[in-house]
């Protein structure tokens, strides 16, 4: 006889990270199958970082959308919860295959200019190293948040204090765009790569702020 947590995690199993799982199989393969790279690290590092970025940003879809349909979301959303899941797991695949695709061998130089450059500064300070920099905070966010998202952490943190480490998936998404929007200006991409960039961030950025206005106005009215 299955507990109701065993129930719930193979509920979660079947009908949230099967699903999801497939998806993204699919997307990453169609990605990966179509672009014309030749070598198996650029076409892996393009094919996960557009998944990732959608994944981050339904994440932070889901609460807007619920609460325009009159839904309450509890602290902890199973939904929420497997997505951000699968978009850790994309994100940081892709980070660490990114690490290797334009310096080969070398990729301490996404961070720092080779030593026979002259710079006063030695840490990269253009766009380059802005992509490689917010890319790489975000996915170490991502990380943070992926390995608490779980039931222990949330008993073993507190509601609160885990709700505010969860928090965070913000910031993540933010230098998620940062970077992404970085590489779309270094590697000149095509215009459909460009506008899923762009539609992810403005619409999250316009359902969040939305849902921002109609929880202040909730509160307001309980005030």
């Amino acid at each position: 006889m299955l507990t109701i947590q065993q129930k719930r995690l193979v509920r979660r199993l079947l009908v949230h990270h099967l699903p999801i799982c497939a998806a993204s199989a699919v997307t990453v393969f169609l990605l990966y199958a179509t672009r014309p790279y030749k070598d198996v690290l650029t076409k892996l590092s393009f094919s996960t970082a557009y998944p990732a970025l959608v994944l981050i940003a339904i994440t932070l879809l889901i609460g807007p959308w619920n609460l325009l349909r009159g839904k309450r979301m509890p602290i902890s959303s199973d939904w929420r919860r497997d997505m951000g899941i699968w978009a850790g797991i994309l994100a940081i695949v892709h980070t660490a295959v990114g690490q290797n695709v334009h310096l080969r061998g070398r990729p301490w130089l996404y961070y720092i200019y080779d030593h026979r450059e002259a710079h006063m500064l030695p840490l990269r300070h253009d766009l380059f190293g802005f992509a490689n920099y917010t890319g790489l905070t975000s996915a170490f966010i991502l990380l943070l948040l992926l390995a608490t998202s779980n039931d222990y952490s949330l008993r073993a943190l507190g509601t609160p204090r885990w709700k505010q480490m969860q928090r965070w998936n913000y910031f993540a998404f933010a230098l998620a765009g940062a970077h992404a929007i970085g590489y779309q200006i270094n590697e000149k991409q095509q215009m459909p790569f460009v506008a899923i960039v762009v539609a992810s961030i403005l619409v999250t950025l316009v359902l969040q702020t939305i849902g921002f206005q109609r929880r202040r106005v909730a509160r307001v009215r309980t005030q």
